[in-house]
């Protein structure tokens, strides 16, 4: 793995190892290795974060190695600086690259440029270290010794809502790389479309996912209910009418209910409760939304130490 741009940029072993890492790093949380030792690695964020920023943050210092925050806007790439010169100049001072942006199109060209290890912190098209970080965290529940990665076939994960964001496009890779069954229900109008299509094709994957606009059809029997905001960044002014289109969507605990009996609620956070949840959903004891927060720590970690250890073309 030279890159972490998709969730397909890693096989099932590779995927596997990393959980297994994961799993380490968090049982021995300060008395690991530290592969990152005289490091320094940039974070070009163009989007506000919590979680994203301060987990990348803490994991770089935690593996021995120096964070630089980059606000997209303090930096030349923000007055008019090509994509690829910045990759470039950024590949003669750091040793990796982690981008929170809007096109995935810009992450491609920066790793594509460059002679560092980039890893995509969210774009508008895939946010695939938040999904590595759920199914870690779902193992954690299901998985009874042995091999994390194999407790994950065969699930049902639901999700509901926006189905056309970054994180239901990254759903429908993550689910057809860890063998899972997905179901995505929301308005027709925000049905998943032919961009993420034409990514399985890519990437030599079926189309796995089933979608309906009947979001009990989607929760029926599901071992997950997941759900994310109506209004993503760069959307706010479709705020008004995404709310409308998607209140029949909200997880109410009714529609929870209809899930298996010992279903678990995610959430990548952050949540707007009496929107897309109801607050006895985030409330509920099946609910895992924080040990997803903190997880994204120890997967990225995982990542960022497999990547710094990978021999560079």
């Amino acid at each position: 793995m030279k890159h972490f741009l998709k969730d397909t940029d890693c096989t099932a072993p590779e995927i596997a190892r990393l959980f297994d890492l994961a799993a380490r790093y968090k049982r021995t949380r300060g008395t690991h290795e530290k592969p990152l030792a005289g490091q320094s690695w940039a974070m070009i964020f163009s989007k506000s974060s919590t979680r994203t920023r301060v987990s990348f943050e803490v994991g770089i210092h935690e593996l021995g190695g120096n964070p630089i925050f980059l606000n997209r806007n303090d930096i030349q790439i923000g007055r008019g600086e090509s994509v690829e010169d910045t990759a470039k100049v950024l590949s003669r001072f750091v040793h990796g690259l982690i981008v929170r942006t809007y096109e995935q199109q810009e992450i491609e060209r920066l790793a594509a440029s460059g002679s560092i290890p980039v890893i995509n912190a969210l774009t508008d098209f895939l946010h695939p270290c938040q999904i590595y970080t759920d199914a870690f965290t779902m193992t954690e529940r299901w998985a009874k010794g042995g091999d994390l990665f194999a407790s994950l076939q065969g699930r049902k994960i639901a999700f509901l809502g926006d189905t056309a964001c970054n994180m239901a496009y990254s759903w429908i890779l993550g689910a057809a790389l860890f063998g899972m069954k997905l179901s995505l229900s929301g308005p027709k109008e925000f049905a998943p479309g032919a961009d993420i299509d034409a990514q399985l094709k890519q990437d030599g994957l079926p189309k796995n996912y089933h979608f309906t606009t009947d979001p009990a059809e989607a929760v029926k029997d599901a071992d997950v209910v997941y759900t994310d905001v109506w209004v993503s960044m760069g959307k706010e002014e479709e705020t008004k009418e995404r709310i409308r289109v998607m209140s029949p969507y909200q997880v109410t605990a009714k529609l929870f209910a209809l899930a298996k009996p010992d279903a678990l609620f995610m959430h990548c956070l952050p949540a707007h409760p009496g929107e897309e949840v109801e607050q006895a959903v985030l409330d509920n004891p099946r609910s895992i939304i924080f040990d997803q927060a903190e997880n994204r720590l120890h997967v990225q970690k995982a990542i960022l130490a497999t990547l710094a250890q990978s021999p560079r073309a």
